[in-house]
């Protein structure tokens, strides 16, 4: 049975429709939002599922019913409202969407007046707010207005052609299939496209939340995009999730990248032009570290989650960084996982250097990632934790999010869930083979 309370973190909240997340519940939960803001501007975007128009209508209501004035962005992507909320100058900025979940699925996730994921401080205010049934409602003659943004994508266009020099890839007039499944991706996505002078056919082209396939861009739900991406004779298949922060990739012969490597492929562009720190969380391939050294870089990790990530780049004035979930992020555009940026750094790549995703793929170190879970209570790992440090006495172990054990030539990390009742095992090795045996190993220790 499905509990009926929503799954809350202090970056935001999801949960099934009319059961975990109702309209009261979201006002609930921004109501607690704007109880910690100044008053101003807070820009609303949605990801496209039929619930959105719904609870887009709730989070406004409840802004104006504060003092604060809800910009309305209507579907655009959750790098498109960070972008919108810095060109707004608003100080907050609510994303309604569930990411990859199903449609039954939808979600706040809250920004702050940095254009960012809400930090975690910022966050726990928020939670203990909700917590309290916090609120700050106004009188009527204090009652905000519900503006509507004409073109909230064009800043973030922006943003992201001057990241890059255009006219190489407008000359090479790639073929590109980018799925976006009726998510948020298509608005931005074919319009960039085009403006890259790519000939471009997306799939699910319209967001209105109807899935034409299981929304996590993994490899066995886009089986038939990188059929597609064979018999139509693409050069790449750009694959996103629901809201668009995450890219997964599939080469001109149809062979799933996937989404580790999409922070890969952005290094090999971005490194040779600019040097400096490469921030990945502690779960994301060491491949990235390898570019790093390559190209002189020093690359560090932080724990696991986007706050976290951005944390760290901002502390270390990083050039880029990301996580290996398809989530690069370029300060120049923002401090958020954007999808756009990866597919312009990935087609600057391909135009610079005249070779095809595969022969990029097969340069890169021979690396796999399994990842693999395992019910449990995940409330105190410590013991767990003893027991596989006990258990693998020639790794190096350490705790950065988790556990996480290092031979070197491989590593594994177990963590709990943020949201759920399990361990997460993640485990990267010269094969998948091998990164397997690694997880079956701690999940055996585990019992």
């Amino acid at each position: 049975m499905v509990s009926s309370e929503p799954i809350i973190s202090v970056s935001g909240l999801r949960g099934t429709l009319g059961n975990q997340l109702t309209p009261a519940v979201a006002m609930r939960y921004v109501s607690a939002l704007a109880a910690t803001l100044p008053k101003g501007k807070v820009v609303i975007g949605r990801d496209g599922r039929s619930s959105g128009r719904m609870l887009t209508q709730a989070v406004s209501a409840t802004l104006a019913g504060h003092g604060l004035t809800p910009i309305d962005l209507d579907v655009a992507a959750t790098p498109t409202v960070g972008v919108a909320l810095r060109h707004f100058g608003a100080v907050a900025g609510v994303q309604i969407s569930a990411s990859h979940n199903p449609k039954e699925y939808n979600g706040l996730k809250l920004f702050g007046a940095e254009g960012r994921v809400l930090p975690k401080i910022e966050g726990e205010k928020v939670l203990a707010a909700y917590h309290e049934n916090k609120s700050s409602w106004v009188d009527v003659d204090s009652i905000a207005a519900i503006e509507t943004a004409e073109d909230p994508h064009a800043p973030h266009m922006d943003l992201i052609l001057s990241t890059v020099d255009v006219a190489p890839i407008q000359e090479k007039r790639f073929k590109v299939l980018l799925d976006s499944n009726h998510g948020a991706g298509s608005l931005l996505g074919r319009r960039l496209l085009k403006k890259l002078g790519c000939e471009v056919t997306v799939l699910g082209d319209s967001p209105d939340g109807q899935f034409a396939h299981r929304p996590e861009p993994i490899a066995d739900n886009l089986q038939s995009v990188a059929e597609q991406v064979v018999s139509g004779g693409y050069q790449a298949g750009f694959c996103q999730d629901p809201d668009a922060d995450r890219l997964a990739v599939i080469d001109e012969q149809g062979n799933y990248i996937g989404e580790e490597l999409t922070l890969a492929l952005c290094l090999l562009q971005v490194l040779p032009q600019e040097q400096g720190t490469i921030i990945t969380n502690c779960a994301t391939s060491s491949v990235s570290r390898s570019l790093a050294e390559k190209f002189g870089c020093t690359l560090k990790q932080s724990a696991v989650g986007e706050a976290n990530v951005c944390d760290l780049m901002i502390a270390e004035s990083a050039v880029f960084g990301g996580e290996g979930n398809g989530g690069p992020i370029d300060p120049k555009v923002g401090y958020v996982r954007d999808s756009f940026v990866g597919m312009v750094r990935i087609l600057s790549l391909l135009a610079t250097s005249g070779q095809t995703i595969s022969q990029h793929v097969a340069d890169l170190p021979p690396l796999s990632i399994v990842k693999d879970k395992m019910d449990m209570d995940a409330s105190n790992l410590s013991p767990l934790f003893a027991k596989l440090t006990a258990a693998m006495p020639e790794a190096n172990a350490g705790q950065p999010d988790g556990l996480k054990l290092d031979w070197g030539d491989r590593w594994l990390l177990v963590r709990g869930s943020n949201t759920e009742p399990i361990v997460r095992f993640i485990a990267e090795a010269p094969t998948i083979d091998e990164a397997q045996e690694l997880c079956d190993r701690a999940k055996s220790v585990a019992g």
